[in-house]
């Protein structure tokens, strides 16, 4: 079976699988929230919109890591 857009595309765009998941979650979290809330019908499901928003550069990863600040304790 192949899936289409290739995971691995997906991944080089966001940089991990993890935030990917997180960045899609997020996204179809607020396209369905937004689907509700004008009481539209939605002609694809929302995690396959947020994923194709991901593939064509759509929807990019901001810096988030400007937000969090290292604690006096990290080693890092």
């Amino acid at each position: 079976m192949m899936l289409y857009p290739p995971m691995a595309d997906l991944v080089e765009k966001v940089g991990s699988r993890y935030l990917l998941v997180n960045i899609i979650a997020r996204r179809a979290r607020e396209i369905a929230a937004d689907a509700e809330e004008n009481g539209c019908a939605l002609e694809k499901k929302p995690v396959s919109t947020a994923i194709d928003e991901v593939y064509t550069g759509k929807l990019i990863l901001s810096s988030f890591e400007e937000n969090i600040e290292p604690s006096e304790n990290s080693e890092f």
